[in-house]
This record gives C-alpha cells, structure tokens and sequence, in this order.
C-alpha cells in the first residue's frame, strides 16, 4: 500500500505522459490510498485474467474528480534484492512503474474526502505481454485531477508482484516449510493430591488456542493439506493431554477447568494430520539453547537437563500422536547461531541445527542461492533457512491487504531462487516464526497452497529429505564466532543467575524426594517445570520467567517443610534414666522412609541421649519416637533433635528444647535409710512391751495377734524411678485434611 506523498526531485524530472495522458507530480498533498487487498489467479498461466482487487481512500481534504483505475506493468525484476526494493518503495517512478496497460481503464466519477471504495480491475494475461519466465512488478494506479492541479496526475499506487512462468521449470527447488506447533507454558508445578494427581493450570488461556478459530486449532486444521513438516514442542502435548482430564486452573478460588472437550478435539485432529506428515520434536519446554550456552554452561548441572527433555520428547510424541518423531534436530532461537550455541544444541545428540541465512552468510560469495544442508564438521549439519523466506508472513497479517502483499513477495521470492540458477536444482528451508498467530498461519498456508497448485517452479519436501540433501561445495559453512551473535537477541537471554535458581530447585528436589515412599510423584512435575524455566518462551520476558521459577521453588519449599518436627516444651528428668519422646509431623499425603532422628546434648557429660532412630511416617501422621536418656550429673542441658535423610543431610529446621536433672543424692539416702532403721527399732520395741503386759511367750520373728506388723516390701516404693517427661505426644495423629499439589500442598 503506498501514498503518493512525495517524489524525488531526480524521478520529478524524469516524468512522462502515461500511455492516457495522465502525468506524476512530484508531490500531491491530496494523495489516494491504493491498497491491494488480492490477487487472483497468484500464479496465472497462459489463458488467465488476471484480477486485482483491493480498496481507495481519499486521505485529502478535497474532492477527486474525473480520475480513473489502471493497471501498471513493470519490467522483469532482475534478483531477489530487487523484489525487497519494490516493497520499500513508495510514490509513483515513471519508467520504473510502468506504463499502464491499454484498454482497461476504470473510471472513478468522484471521490470525496475520507470516502473508501471497493475496486476490482480484471486484465487478460495476454494483454500484459508477459514474454519472458520471471517476476514482473504489477501497479495498480488512481490518476486524475486534484484542486492542487488542472492537469491529470497519479493520484496513488499499489504494487504486488506477478510471478511468471509458462511451463514448468525443468529443474524445480525443492522447499521444505516447517510447521511450528508450540505455546507458552500453561501448566504449573502444582498436582492435588488425587490418585490421577490432578493438574494445575497458570490460566486457562490455552483452550482459547484450541478452540474452532484459535490460534492452535487453525494451524493443525490448515496443515492438512499442506506439504510441512511438523515441529513440535512436546510440552504442548502433554499440556494440551493434561487438559482432557480434570484439571485446575490456578486463582483464588482454584476453579476446576472445562475445556476438556476442544482439548480431545485438537489432540484428536492432530493425530490424524500426524499421520500424513513428518514430526520434528524439539527438547521437551523447548529450552533456549543460547541463553543456555552463553549464561548456563558455567552453571553445575545446567546442560544436564537437555539429555532427558530430548528423552521426553521421544516418549511424549510417541505416547500422545502414536508417532515416532525426529529429535536430532534443534532450532535456536530465531535461528541465530555461534561456535557455543552450536556446542549446545548438538550436546545432547542433536546432529542437525537449524540456522538462518542471516546468521550463516555467504557474504556476497555466491549468485544464486545456495542449498540449505551444510556439514559444519564433528558429523553435524547445519540446515540454513532461508531468512526472507523466513520472515515473509511477520507483521500483522489479519488485514487482508497486508496478507495479499506477503503472499505474493513469498511466491515471487521462491520463484526467483529458481530463475537464479534454473539448471542447478536446490532444496531451500523456510523456518517461520516459532508462534504463528491464526492470520499469519492463513498467510502461510495460501501461500503454499498456490505455490503447489501451480508446481512450476517448486516441488515439496520434508527436513529429513532436505538435511540429506547434497550440500553445495561453494556454500559457507563457518559458524560465526561468540561475538558475532546479535547483540539484540543477547539482550533477551536467560541470565546465569536464573541458571542458579533453576540448580537450586533441582538440589532441593534432590534432597526432598529420598525421603518420599512415592518420589514419582513429585520428581515428575518438578522435573517438567524446571525444563519450563528454560523455555525459549520467557525471551524478552524476564519478569514473568522470574516469577514463574519462584513460584516452582516457593511451592518446593512448601512441601519440604511439611516433615517437621513437633516444638517440644523444658523436660524434667529426677532419676538417673528416663525416656524422652520427639515427635515428627509429616503433613504430606504421602509417607516418608530413609530417615534419620539424632538427638544431641549440649552437655553430653550430664545427659546422655542415646542412639539415633531411622523414622517412617504415613501420610498425614505425626508419630513419636522414644530415646532412652541417661543422667550424669544434676543441672540443666540443651538438647537439639534433628532430622537427616538416608545420604546424612540435616532435613528441616532443627528443634531446641531443655532437660534439667535433679538426680538424688547419696546424702539424702542416708537420711531415709537411717529414718527407715529407727522405725522398724521402735516396732520391736512396742511388739516386745505388748508380749510382757499379756504374758505371752515371745517367738523370735513370728507372731499372728491381730496387732502384728504387717511384712513390707524391700522396695522403696520406687524412689529410684526416674520421673517421666509431662509432655510426650501421642504416637499417632488424624489424617490431613490438607490436599497436595505433586501428591502434596501447601497450605494457602
């Protein structure tokens, strides 16, 4: 869509009469708005007429009278920088543009101020003299008179592009289109504690995706037909497979989801598309390889986690689609690449990078353009998108003039990388943009089905064809340096210090998940949200990527600390032993095994606490656990129990709690023993008195009168007992009422 606005004083100079009179002025402030909205047919043969429609608009302040509508037909343009230089340029250049093709003109009565209108222009191929196979400029002008000019002048243009060719060309280009299928992150850490651990949803934004006119649904239902090959990240999957079962979304009020039903649907048509095309799966989360390679290597255990996302990769596409997919290539953002980035992507057995033009350049080496497939050595393979193929359906495509434009420029591109070199065949790769939006996938796939339906000059085939392709030998094939990466996509990165909280969360995971009795339970969706972390997603932004790795570890450090120990209060022992009990709280739903309870004595010479005990706790218990003390010596000690797990970690925060022991002493036995003596003396005294009064005879140690002493005990009645702590906890406790996410929860 161009304005005629203003024209250069050389192109004012060069003007001359159109073939209708009608002549360019160098400037016009009362321009019209020519903006062509199709093109049919987009690639017309012998025999076509070709029709252009499209829309007008008086953006002056005056009327437009006696103007008329005609078609512009330009020269062959001559290489692809000359098609890009067409759709920069604005403002009408005689003898660049064209003269406008005899007999059809359409006259245009009046156009008033701001009006729009419709119009259609309809040219026979033959009348456009397309001699020669090539691309030729096709303009579509309003000239007429405006109150700045008695004479007639163009008013306003719009060009596209008519690519042409008779017959079909002896060798075609082989193109290979790559369909992206991949979201942003949608699921969270977080599972209820239900035998199916029930999912928790970020939002519910992707069933908006998925739904008849979604972004998601529109890309599986266009592709049907389509020669693509599928790229896909299977957390989509496994997101979109959460989604057909119960499922939570995330909120205040934690409502359950119902779209489970364009959730079957998307999956169901999906699988059918799966089995007509091929599937590229990407590491599981899709990680950002180059943020991992510039900021992550330095990081412990960072690479770590491409080995099992590609693993899950294999599994999750084959589980869900019944397919087995392609995981040896990786696709860097944007398809820029550097030695590290390179390093990366090919660490966890990646033999195929796709990369872009504009980052692998030939640097004006060769004419024509070259094969996508590059061997870049260590048995790797670069595959080299085409970058303006790449990014011809960008932008805002949901309007339809914008659409129509990059329609064409697609076709017309694609047909002058076989009329560079028409007798050297070669496979070229287009990689769009990672999230198509639902008008840049309709851009996309009427692009290509035009580009079939013609098959003069193209022919399709899938990545795999297209990575085996014979490389062209002048091709380059020298990754660029680490400095050579774009300093604009460096600026997007992860940095190392989310690498740092993704290592931490992965050592506390480690840590928590050897005292679980069902560790799958946690490990799985702790193990997916860290590979979620990484996603290439969070590119430019990194307040919503540090929120989402505090929320994975917040919730982490929720269920850890839901084994604790229970505060006991100051104990009291007054004998020489006793027990103390410690009692464990486990609040999960799940048990927990493996671990250890040690107490240790500040004064270990006054208050021996025993051996440590391995622990088991159900699942929604507290339990307690006896240690057999021994008191040394009177006084007060400290006493700290604390958890360990099977490797000898502490576990949890450690409790504190006091013992005081008043033992008794040998002094104060004395005293009761010497007590006890002059008791049983005075007993012998009276029994001796009563005996003398009756007159009875006295039988050494025996006696049956009423009055005899009864035979005690030589118990003490327990003095040595040692007087029990007055707060041991009960062995077992009511079930928690409390459901989990990852089988657990954290209380909210």
């Amino acid at each position: 869509m161009t304005l005629l606005t203003g024209v250069p004083l050389l192109a004012g100079l060069l003007q001359a009469p159109l073939a209708s009179s009608a002549q360019a002025a160098p400037s016009d402030a009362h321009a019209v708005d020519v903006t062509i909205d199709s093109m049919s047919p987009t690639t017309p043969g012998k025999g076509d007429t070709v029709t252009v429609s499209g829309t007008l608009t008086n953006d002056s302040r005056s009327t437009i009278t006696g103007a008329h509508l005609g078609m512009l037909r330009g020269d062959a343009l001559g290489s692809r920088s000359a098609i890009e230089a067409v759709t920069r340029r604005t403002g009408y250049l005689p003898g660049v543009d064209g003269p406008e093709v005899k007999g059809h003109k359409q006259k245009i009565d009046t156009l008033a101020p701001g009006a729009r209108r419709p119009f259609s222009l309809s040219v026979p191929v033959k009348d456009l003299r397309l001699d020669d196979d090539g691309v030729y400029q096709i303009g579509v002008s309003v000239s007429g008179h405006s109150q700045a000019s008695s004479y007639e002048q163009v008013l306003g243009i719009d060009r596209t592009f008519l690519p042409w060719q008779a017959s079909d060309a002896g060798k075609k280009t082989q193109l290979t289109y790559l369909w992206p299928l991949i979201s942003s992150t949608h699921l969270t850490a977080e599972t209820d504690a239900d035998a199916q651990q029930t999912p928790v949803f970020r939002n519910d934004d992707l069933a908006a995706e998925l739904a008849p006119g979604g972004r998601l649904q529109q890309m599986v239902a266009l592709s049907k037909n389509l020669p693509v090959t599928f790229v896909i990240d299977p957390d989509l999957l496994a997101t979109v497979d959460a989604m057909t079962k119960s499922y939570r979304v995330n909120g205040p009020d934690g409502p359950m989801g119902k779209n489970q039903a364009v959730a079957k649907q998307w999956l169901h048509d999906l699988e059918e598309a799966a089995k007509s095309h091929e599937v590229v799966a990407l590491p599981f989360g899709d990680p950002d390889l180059a943020s991992l390679a510039h900021h992550g290597k330095g990081v412990p255990s960072a690479l770590s986690h491409l080995g099992p996302a590609t693993d899950l990769a294999d599994k999750t596409v084959d589980t869900i689609l019944g397919v087995t997919p392609r995981t040896d290539f990786a696709w860097p953002t944007d398809g820029a690449i550097d030695s590290s980035v390179v390093d990366v992507a090919t660490s966890a057995g990646a033999h195929n990078v796709i990369t872009r033009s504009d980052s692998l350049r030939e640097n004006g080496r060769l004419s024509y353009t070259p094969t996508s497939a590059r061997p870049i050595g260590g048995g790797n393979t670069a595959i080299v998108s085409d970058a303006t193929l790449s990014r011809a359906f960008e932008g805002d495509m949901s309007k339809a003039g914008a659409s129509a434009h990059a329609i064409q420029e697609f076709l017309a591109q694609t047909h002058m990388v076989n009329l560079q070199d028409p007798d050297r065949q070669r496979s070229i790769v287009v990689a769009p943009q990672r999230m198509p939006s639902a008008g840049q996938a309709h851009a996309m796939a009427t692009a290509l089905r035009d580009l079939e339906e013609s098959g003069r000059w193209t022919q399709p085939l899938n990545l795999s064809a297209a990575a085996k392709a014979k490389p062209d030998p002048r091709a380059s094939r020298q990754v660029p340096s680490t400095a050579a990466y774009p300093s604009s996509l460096r600026r997007q990165e992860l940095p190392t210090s989310a690498f740092r909280q993704i290592q931490g969360t992965q050592a506390a995971l480690d840590d928590f998940q050897v005292i679980l009795a069902q560790p799958e339970r946690v490990v799985t969706p702790f193990g997916n949200a860290m590979m979620r972390e990484m996603s290439t997603e969070w590119r430019g932004d990194a307040s919503g990527a540090s929120a989402f790795r505090r929320s994975v570890r917040s919730y982490l450090d929720g269920l850890t600390k839901k084994v604790h120990l229970i505060q006991k209060s100051d104990a009291t022992l007054s004998g020489r032993s006793a027990t103390i009990p410690v009692t464990v709280q486990n609040n999960l739903v799940q048990g927990v095994k493996g671990m250890t309870l040690r107490l240790t004595s500040s004064q270990p010479n006054r208050l021996d606490v025993g051996k440590s005990q391995e622990i088991t706790v159900d699942g929604g218990h507290s339990q307690s656990f006896k240690f057999d003390t021994t008191a040394n010596a009177n006084g007060r000690a400290w006493v700290t129990a604390q958890l360990y797990t099977a490797d000898g970690k502490p576990y949890g925060d450690p409790m504190t709690f006091q013992v005081n022991v008043t033992e008794i002493t040998a002094t104060v036995m004395l005293v009761i023993a010497g007590g006890v003596l002059l008791l049983v003396l005075a007993g012998v005294r009276i029994y001796l008195q009563r005996k003398r009064r009756t007159g009875g005879p006295a039988e050494d140690g025996s006696g049956d009168g009423p009055d005899a002493p009864e035979d005690t005990d030589g118990d003490n009645g327990g003095a040595d007992a040692p007087e029990q702590p007055s707060d041991p906890s009960p062995d077992t406790g009511s079930e928690s009422s409390d459901p989990s996410g990852s089988g657990e929860k954290v209380d909210r």
